[in-house]
């Protein structure tokens, strides 16, 4: 099927960054540790539909200008 070829990739970083985060800060405004954050940046952890929610909210950026995906 189409949608196991798909990955969840974000711009969490450059969201991050343009709004002069680090990843402890963002953390504590989501309610997360910093590792997740990583986590979530690095691939190694999807967030779920909630903190993903979340993280666009507290960067102000639109969920599909965070979030996409790629095949």
């Amino acid at each position: 099927m189409y949608k196991d070829k798909l990955e969840l990739r974000n711009r969490l970083k450059v969201a991050r960054a343009e709004k002069k985060l680090n990843q402890s800060q963002l953390a504590k405004l989501v309610g997360v540790s910093r590792q997740t954050i990583s986590n979530i940046e690095t691939y190694e952890y999807i967030p779920s539909a909630k903190l993903a929610l979340l993280l666009c909210i507290a960067l102000d950026v639109a969920f599909e200008n965070l979030f996409y995906f790629e095949d």
